[in-house]
């Protein structure tokens, strides 16, 4: 008879769970969003590689790339941001907004490709022709 009462308590007895007043604290080590910063990506799709949730994406298109991440799917690894070799994707440490929707958080870019930097020159080929060649060693047992 006590288990009735419990499932009657249970079903008509309204929600039991409580809101938090304001959000709570994250920690020190908290790896949060990522930030993207379009003026410094180079537009390589490492980080889209890297993502083991597959909460970024990225398209290559002629002249352009379509980037977006959408942090609703996003482990806060931080994978990402250790392969951006150009430093454009960072992680702020605050706590995620709070969103209802699926993908409600998710942004998107369509980032112009940039030209190639030239490269300064092969120095490699000029040091080997200013080196000195060596001195020819005689071969043991010999004439002196």
């Amino acid at each position: 008879m006590n288990m009735l009462i419990m499932l009657w308590r249970n079903f008509w007895g309204g929600a039991r769970t409580l809101r938090f007043p304001a959000r709570p604290k994250v920690t020190g080590r908290f790896r949060g969003q990522v930030r993207f910063d379009p003026s410094l990506c180079t537009g390589c799709a490492v980080c889209r590689f890297r993502c083991t949730s597959r909460a970024i994406e990225y398209k290559a298109g002629k002249g352009e790339f379509y980037w977006s991440y959408d942090p609703g799917q996003c482990t806060f690894c931080g994978r990402c941001v250790e392969g951006c070799k150009a430093q454009a994707l960072s992680q702020e440490s605050a706590c995620p907004p709070i969103y209802t929707n699926l993908g409600e958080l998710k942004k998107s870019y369509t980032v112009a490709r940039k030209a190639p930097a030239p490269k300064a020159g092969a120095p490699a080929a000029k040091t080997s022709a200013a080196a000195p060649t060596p001195a020819p060693v005689p071969a043991p047992g010999g004439d002196e």
